[in-house]
């Protein structure tokens, strides 16, 4: 009996241990779970926390990226005028007079561009200046833009724990920079963990504001040529093909009206207009080394001589007299030479104005260079041209071989050689050579020969405006068989007397005369030649031009007294030369059209009040517009003969 209690009782402490032990590893599984419940809800506020905050950066983000774009262009301008409007009331001037400056962007990547990466050199101060061209934030106190200036670029990443602002300042002032403002940031350098050379401001001042919206870049369209894929804005060299697509600011129109807003967004274009000033100052340095001396002469002529074309024409005031743009400065470089100026020779580089046609290779006002070397014929100034133009695509480029997209950007460039001797062919003889003309220099003066002409223009189809003279009829056919030819550059040489006023006789071939013109890609670069120094042969010649414009070409040229008396004092034998610049521009630059070298080329105004009354009395006083009415001389002449025919009526009638 006793046994059995035992047992039983037993049985039940084990039951019981059991249970206890059941229930303590229930509670610990249940606590496990529990924890790892509340683990995975912390978890999982954690990464919503990063997330949210992920997301308020990325918002941040997209509102510094998208607020120019997504803005309406006349509601930007709009809050920016009203953001300085702000500025003056707080007594805030938002455009300082000065900033010093201790480094350009350029100066300051050469000094730190060998930091390490992460490395901070917060014991140096640098203060640099520059417009805003990117904006990027992290959060409202970290702020990073890119700083251009002179072609350079260098990022400010502009902290708030290294800045003078407290963090209310500091967010306030970074929201109302824009891209396109012009900045003063004075920190230290440093690079970022990445490696990108940065300065690190503690003070950061606007100095002039961007009120407009500024473009944005904006991948254009694929392009099937291959060699325009290789090129950017960056890496572009005179000499090598250009490709546009890849410009911020694509639209033409815009680009050459706001050449500025073109220079500001188009790295290349700021290196087309370098090259531009390279080979104005190789020109100069080229004829400086030979003694040569650059002169200036008048821009306004009482008689439009010294090349065949037509003037624009203005009045002076005072000399109550009718003046001419220049065309040419030919006659006046030529009575320097005939005062001996200088043994060697002289040179001007400028502008002429011509009031002819636009297109894509002629503009109405363009620069040329011309020279004048005493006791040099065209021989010499064709040997100088190789040496000069050779040289010059040598040093711009490095080598003789240039790149240019002659048949548009959709077509693979083709190549043009520079290296000396370039090709010379004979004007008549090749023309009646590849024409199958019989053409004679020595009776291109006659009827007969202007008759040939007519119907040789006729035969091949070539169209020549009125009037129909022999100079222009002969200037037709060769551009239509000879200009075509010259890819590389090519001498046309020896043209008729007729086509050259200006220019010597051929010392052996009758008719002609020694002259010759430089074509590159088809297309006239340079016009050189042996002078004529003969002061009768010069008055005839200018007499034969005169038939011409009696015939209705107001191109040809009118008599030069002046200049025919200087001829009388002596001139000696003397070489002239003339190089077109802008075209030398366009073939180095890779440019299919004259405005991309042109900084402000001639265009169309728009149709805007401003541009419409620039040159009217539209809008103007009455009393003004009668004033000039009453001085007028053509009011005045009116009115004298009116006044004479009122008294030969009177005296009529008294007779009567």
């Amino acid at each position: 009996m006793a046994s059995t209690v035992d047992d039983t009782t037993e049985a039940v402490s084990n039951l019981t241990m059991e249970t206890e032990g059941s229930m303590t590893k229930n509670a610990r599984k249940k606590e496990l779970k529990n924890k790892q419940k509340e683990e995975e809800r912390q978890r999982k506020e954690v990464e919503k926390a990063k997330k949210a905050a992920a997301t308020a950066s990325s918002q941040v983000k997209k509102n510094i990226a998208t607020e120019d774009e997504e803005m309406d262009p006349t509601q930007y301008f709009e809050n920016r005028l009203k953001h300085l409007a702000t500025q003056k009331a707080d007594n805030k001037n938002p455009y300082p007079h000065k900033f010093f400056v201790s480094m350009t962007l350029l100066e300051y990547v050469e000094k730190y561009d060998d930091l390490s990466n992460g490395e901070h050199r917060e014991e140096i101060s640098a203060s640099l200046a520059g417009r805003i061209m990117s904006k990027r934030s992290s959060s409202s106190k970290l702020f990073f833009y890119d700083l251009h200036g002179g072609g350079e670029k260098v990022q400010v990443m502009a902290d708030l724990s290294k800045s003078e602002l407290d963090e209310s300042e500091f967010s306030k002032f970074h929201s109302s920079v824009k891209r396109g403002d012009i900045v003063g940031v004075t920190g230290f350098p440093g690079k970022t963990k990445r490696g990108e050379l940065s300065i690190f401001p503690r003070s950061f001042i606007v100095l002039s504001h961007c009120l407009h919206m500024m473009p944005r870049h904006k991948a254009g369209p694929a392009s099937d040529n291959a060699n325009a894929k290789k090129t950017d804005g960056d890496g572009w060299v005179p000499g090598s093909p250009r490709n546009p697509e890849t410009y911020i600011l694509k639209d033409q129109e815009t680009r050459y009206r706001q050449r500025y807003l073109d220079l500001m967004l188009n790295t290349e274009v700021r290196q087309i207009f370098k090259t531009r000033s390279k080979i104005i100052q190789y020109v100069r340095r080229f004829l400086d080394k030979r003694d040569f001396v650059e002169v200036e002469t008048p821009m306004m002529n009482m008689i439009a001589g010294g090349a065949a074309a037509r003037p624009f024409v203005t009045y002076h005031n005072e000399l109550d007299m009718k003046l001419f743009m220049r065309i040419a400065p030919e006659l006046y470089l030529k009575q320097l030479i005939v005062g001996d100026l200088s043994r060697t020779g002289v040179y001007e580089i400028g502008k002429q104005f011509r009031n002819e046609g636009i297109d894509l290779t002629h503009n109405p006002e363009f620069t040329t260079c011309e020279f004048y070397m005493a006791y040099a014929d065209y021989n010499d100034l064709m040997t100088l041209t190789e040496e000069m133009l050779s040289e010059m695509v040598k040093e711009l480029t490095g080598g003789y071989k240039i790149k240019y997209h002659s048949n548009g950007l959709d077509k693979d460039p083709i190549e043009i050689d520079f290296t000396p001797p370039f090709r010379r062919i004979d004007m008549v003889d090749e023309l009646n050579k590849i024409a199958d003309l019989n053409i004679n220099p020595a009776d291109l003066s006659s009827d007969e020969a202007n008759k040939y002409l007519k119907e040789a223009c006729k035969k091949f189809d070539i169209i020549c405006s009125p009037p129909e003279t022999t100079t222009r009829l002969l200037d037709k056919l060769v551009g239509h068989f000879l200009e075509e030819t010259c890819v590389n550059p090519t001498f046309i040489i020896n043209h008729p007397e007729i086509m050259s006023p200006l220019a010597k006789w051929h010392r052996s071939k009758p008719g002609l005369t020694e002259r010759f013109e430089l074509f590159i890609n088809k297309h006239e670069l340079a016009n050189a030649y042996t002078e004529l120094n003969d002061p009768v042969v010069q008055r005839q010649r200018f007499a034969d031009q005169l038939k011409d414009r009696q015939s209705g070409d107001d191109e040809a040229m009118p008599l030069d007294e002046t200049f025919c008396r200087a001829l009388e004092y002596g001139l000696p034998p003397t070489g002239g030369w003339g190089l077109g610049i802008d075209r030398l521009c366009m073939l180095l630059t890779d440019s299919q059209n004259i405005k991309e070298v042109l900084l402000f080329p001639a265009m169309k105004p728009h149709a805007e009040p401003s541009a419409k009354g620039a040159n009217s009395d539209v809008g103007r006083p009455f009393w003004h517009n009668f004033k000039n009415l009453l001085v007028s001389r053509e009011f005045c002449c009116c009115l004298m003969t009116s006044f004479i025919m009122l008294c030969f009526f009177f005296i009529y009638e008294i007779n009567r």
